[in-house]
């Protein structure tokens, strides 16, 4: 048997580990709730609609403004134009909207694209079409071609671009981000302020400090808010101003899956497959003065 003064030492997320009194949360996965696939659908319906819209004055356009035998209207076209890129991009939106409340999984590529992209899908079917045909109108001169044509490639790379879902929400995301602020702080609360992109793990943080609408709510409701994630410094931000400590991030390191998808480099460093509290940001946590002891 090993002697008392010969065991090796236990790491930090060890000794977090030890003393950690709530069950983990590591394997929990997020289902969005009856309300929030709900209003998904509703979105999602209008969405179409709109799709539809667009593509309906799209083949009006081509129909009506672009086969027949007769002079082309430019200015008519182009309003045509900007009509078709309103109803696309609204209806962008309102998807892009609709899959915060409801994400897609990573499990299936194939669906977690068409989900998260089907914006820029339905600008490529809105405006390519009609594109091709203004090129290959016989009725329109060189110059006409070319600023219809000009005027609806921009406006579809515009809409192209607002349709496309940079940071596409997914059921894994949000799984590990309630599980790692249920790990940390014992219950599913976040907080955020109207004008961020991001939401933290308690209201003290200096993101806040100027802000007078800090919200809380769960993981779920700040992406319903059009929160993009967990800000990637919750590490530092729980030691150096939410009062935890580096064994209690430690601890949820060390237990929450897929935790590295919401640190941002720098935050830990990985010892022997364990990650922890990198040590430059343990050395800059204010240390904790401890409590007077009464006189007897």
């Amino acid at each position: 048997m090993m002697a008392e003064g010969n065991k090796p030492a236990k790491s930090r997320a060890q000794r977090g580990a030890e003393v950690a009194a709530h069950k983990t949360v590591s394997g929990g996965s997020f289902v969005a709730s009856p309300e929030a696939k709900s209003t998904a659908l509703k979105l999602r319906i209008v969405a179409m609609v709109l799709w539809l819209v667009a593509i309906g004055l799209e083949i009006f356009t081509i129909v009506w403004a672009l086969l027949p035998e007769k002079p082309v209207n430019t200015w008519l076209i182009i309003g045509l134009i900007i009509a078709i890129a309103v109803l696309t991009l609204g209806g962008s939106l309102l998807w892009k909207k609709a899959n915060r409340y409801d994400p897609a999984s990573e499990k299936d590529k194939v669906r977690f694209f068409v989900q998260n992209q089907l914006g820029v899908i339905m600008t490529v079917l809105a405006f390519l079409p009609l594109i091709v045909l203004i090129f290959l109108d016989k009725d329109m001169d060189g110059k006409q071609k070319g600023i219809l044509g000009a005027v609806a490639i921009i406006v579809a790379v515009v809409v192209g671009v607002f349709s496309y879902d940079k940071d596409a929400p997914s059921v894994e995301q949000y799984s590990v981000e309630a599980n790692v602020v249920k790990e940390l702080t014992g219950k599913d609360e976040v907080f955020w302020t109207k004008g961020g992109s991001v939401f933290h793990v308690c209201e003290t943080v200096p993101d806040f400090s100027r802000s007078t609408d800090i919200q809380r709510g769960t993981v779920a409701q700040a992406h319903e808010a059009g929160k993009e994630r967990l800000t990637k410094k919750w590490v530092s931000e729980a030691t150096r101003d939410c009062g935890y400590s580096a064994a209690d991030v430690d601890r949820v390191l060390g237990t929450v899956d897929e935790v590295d998808r919401t640190l941002d480099e720098g935050q830990v460093v990985d010892r022997s497959g364990e990650l922890e509290v990198a040590p430059s940001i343990v050395e800059d946590t204010p240390a904790t003065e401890p409590e007077p002891v009464p006189a007897p």
